[in-house]
């Protein structure tokens, strides 16, 4: 029997849990990289502690008296509560600052993150089980029971992430996201301690136990007849379904990420959608479970509805985009929707252009694709329960063993699906095997019906194999044929036709460049524009003036490829011997080589051509810490400041990492689209020279020589080089060189308190709310 105590409990003990998270992969990716494949292993990482929890959690449960079961829980909020009060000094001054130099590989770097997040996951995911098995008291409640209980526990996380996002990562950074999370779970272990005190047997009697268990032969036809696998089957294919859960998740959040353009509230956002539907669908399945004659049939069939519902929805959304007016029009634009403006222009919905895009593009369009999949998901987790609950002696290690499962098969599918199906099949691939897993599920749930199905005298019953084959074959393949090859989805969702699109895509990223009339190409990384050919805009400006006004550069990073035309210009000084060019997405290149073939442009060749330049596929910052080399002349291309990972490279710890890797004379640039991007950059470098839009930085004085500017212009080489790019470098060099601003060892940096840090990004998630 639950009671509104527990289940409040529960919510909160998942709010909790979500707060850690989304700020645990934050500060562990500043420690493992960004790219997709750090990003997956944190993910393993997290799961495979809530797993070893769930398994624990079961044993424990089966074990314990009522009393003792919510004392373990009790204790494991406050274990958890402690751990995440000091997970920041761990996360962040251990594993980043005191080993985030070490080059490690991705099996180091995965076994680092499973240690750290394998105590406090592990307590997470005690919690279920444990409670679950205090709260049955019969075997034909205990699915309603844990149904019920798992759907307020999502929704609990549901809120979480909605709240991190949207709140308290704005308002109080990491730390004060953290430090909520460790409040709130010392707030349930209050709550917990005299819900124990209710539970006074120390272990249910035998006659309980005889009473609330309905053994096998008891059961009435029925009741028998629902159960056509083993326990051991249905955990199987409870795993099946969260690989494919996992990898249909992976799938949504490229592709809303490219609908939305990545900024820093994508995730989270899509997250919560994503929680709310599970956590919904529990709990109205919770509702409806005891009146099903066959619970495991109910199972498949929601499954199967539920991955083949998810690869309609993207085709009824990709056949009905370009009917949607300010979709379409935002997807043809190159700029993301500014957060901080749609949120301040919510009151004004009725009339407001800008507040009604973001509705459209934050909750509308997301929840056409992801409710009503995760909502069929989540509700066939308590079907799954009845058909597995049997004995109440092993309710907790039933529930502990279907969730550790399950878990495992997310674990598989968010690895499979980020570096293998990504890679291999890219997105529109990945959807069309979510189709065939669909199918799976429906042969399974045809086949085990009709072998259940009585035969009625004097008719010949159709083999099910057969039958099952005909009807998946049926539902699965329409759907397939429906979702569109690459082309064909990601130009709908940049607003064009695929015949002005250049795609590629794998795991590490999609770029797609579209070329517009007149001679001109847009470049797109997971939806937002990036830069654009021909070159000669503020990107250029960013690699040109410090390679020009450098006397003698030898060597060079820029991290950032985009269109390449910041590496390009970096590459005019004939004196660099190496120019090394850092980009997390490794599709981009092959864009741009992609593009080369089909539209020809001097620029562009020449930057594919040159041999000095060498492309490494990495996460910038982690590139940079690991480097033991000095470079005369580092560069992060131009990143908006509210674009999702904005703030690693926008903070002063990142400055002060780029300072130590300047070799003596050295000079770093950044773009400085806010006030506190200067901020940091200035209370980083004793010597700084700004100008429109770019600060260039270093440990020396630097120079502004225009005579020696003007002879490196006028080196042939150099003439040539920006010549066959049409680059007007005279043009560029007098507007830029004009006014210079110059802040020098004397200039009071104390002044200079808001800014961006690793622990607060503070421009990432501006909503407007903070001081400025």
């Amino acid at each position: 029997m639950t009671t509104a105590l527990p289940l409040a409990v529960f919510f909160a003990t998942g709010f909790a849990a979500l707060l850690y998270q989304v700020t645990w992969q934050r500060l562990l990716v500043i420690f493992s990289g960004s790219d997709v494949y750090s990003a997956a292993l944190i993910v393993a990482a997290f799961l495979a502690g809530l797993g070893a929890g769930s398994l624990a959690g079961g044993e424990l449960a089966d074990r314990l008296s009522r009393r003792a079961s919510v004392a373990v829980f009790a204790l494991s909020e406050l274990a958890v509560a402690v751990f995440g009060f000091f997970s920041g000094a761990l996360y962040y001054d251990v594993l980043y600052q005191d080993l985030g130099h070490l080059s490690l590989g991705p099996v180091g770097v995965g076994a680092f993150l499973f240690v750290s997040l394998l105590v406090p996951t592990s307590l997470i995911g005690l919690s279920l089980p444990l409670l679950a098995r205090t709260l049955t008291e019969t075997v034909e409640g205990a699915a309603a029971t844990i149904g019920r209980l798992y759907g307020v526990h999502t929704l609990g996380s549901a809120a979480g992430a909605l709240a991190a996002t949207w709140w308290l990562l704005p308002e109080f950074g990491l730390m004060g996201t953290i430090r909520s999370g460790a409040a709130l779970n010392v707030l349930c272990a209050a709550a917990l301690f005299p819900l124990a005190a209710r539970f006074a047997k120390a272990v249910p009697s035998s006659a309980d136990r005889e009473g609330a268990r309905a053994p096998a032969e008891h059961r009435t036809p029925e009741e028998s007849f629902s159960e056509p696998l083993s326990f051991g089957a249905w955990a199987a294919l409870y795993g099946l379904s969260g690989l494919v859960a996992l990898s249909v998740e992976i799938v949504w959040f490229r592709l809303l990420g490219v609908t939305m353009k990545s900024t820093a509230f994508t995730l989270g956002t899509l997250l919560a959608l994503y929680l709310s539907g599970i956590g919904a669908g529990a709990v109205a399945g919770s509702r409806l479970v005891k009146r099903a004659r066959r619970p495991g049939l109910v199972f498949l069939r929601l499954q199967a509805m539920a991955a083949l519902g998810a690869c309609g929805l993207l085709a009824l959304l990709l056949s009905v985009v370009d009917r949607l007016p300010g979709v379409w029009r935002y997807l043809r634009g190159y700029e993301p929707l500014k957060a901080r403006d749609a949120v301040a222009a919510l009151p004004d919905l009725l009339t407001s252009p800008l507040a009604q895009d973001f509705v459209m593009l934050y909750l509308a369009v997301p929840s056409l694709l992801v409710l009503a999949p995760t909502f069929l998901s989540g509700c066939s987790f308590p079907f799954l329960q009845r058909a597995i609950q049997t004995e109440p002696d092993r309710v907790g290690r039933r529930v502990g063993v279907a969730l550790l499962a399950n878990i495992a098969g997310g674990v598989a599918g968010s690895l499979l699906t980020g570096w293998v199906l990504l890679d291999r099949l890219g997105t529109a691939g990945t959807v069309r095997l979510v189709a065939v897993a669909g199918g799976l599920f429906v042969w399974l749930a045809v086949f085990l019906g009709a072998r259940l199905r009585p035969v009625v005298a004097g008719r010949r019953r159709v083999p099910s194999g057969a039958l099952a084959s005909g009807a998946a074959l049926l539902v699965a393949g329409p759907v397939m044929v429906l979702i569109p090859g690459p082309e064909g989805l990601w130009s709908r969702l940049h607003g064009t036709t695929p015949d002005r699109v250049v795609v590629r895509e794998d795991g590490s990223g999609l770029s797609v460049v579209r070329i517009e009339p007149g001679g001109r190409a847009l470049v797109f990384g997971d939806g937002a524009g990036q830069s654009m050919l021909p070159y000669g805009d503020e990107h250029t400006a960013l690699g040109a003036l410090p390679a020009l006004l450098h006397p003698a550069p030898h060597e060079a990073l820029v991290i950032g490829l985009g269109s390449g035309d910041t590496v390009y210009a970096v590459a005019s000084r004939s004196e660099l011997g190496r120019i090394t060019c850092v980009e997390i997405n490794r599709s981009q290149l092959g864009a741009l080589r992609a593009l080369d073939a089909r539209w020809f442009y001097g620029g562009l060749r020449g930057l594919l051509g040159d041999r000095r330049i060498e492309h490494v596929f990495a996460d910038g910052r982690s590139f940079l810490m690991r480097s033991r080399r000095r470079y005369d002349l580092i560069e992060a291309d131009a990143l908006r400041p509210g674009s999702a990972g904005s703030g690693l490279v926008y903070s002063e710890e990142f400055f002060r990492l780029v300072r130590s890797r300047l070799a003596e004379g050295g000079l770093a640039v950044t773009w400085a689209p806010t006030a506190r991007v200067r901020n940091a950059f200035v209370r980083v470098f004793p010597f700084v020279a700004g100008f429109p839009g770019i600060l260039l930085g270093s440990g020396e004085p630097i120079a502004i020589d225009r005579a020696a500017v003007a002879a490196r212009v006028a080196d042939p080489r150099v003439r040539r080089h920006f010549d066959t790019a049409g680059i007007d470098i005279d043009a560029l060099v007098a507007t830029y060189l004009a006014e210079p601003v110059f802040f020098g060892p004397d200039f009071d940096r104390a002044s200079l308190r808001d800014v961006n840090t690793d622990l607060f990004p503070r421009d990432e998630f501006d909503l407007g709310r903070l001081p400025p």
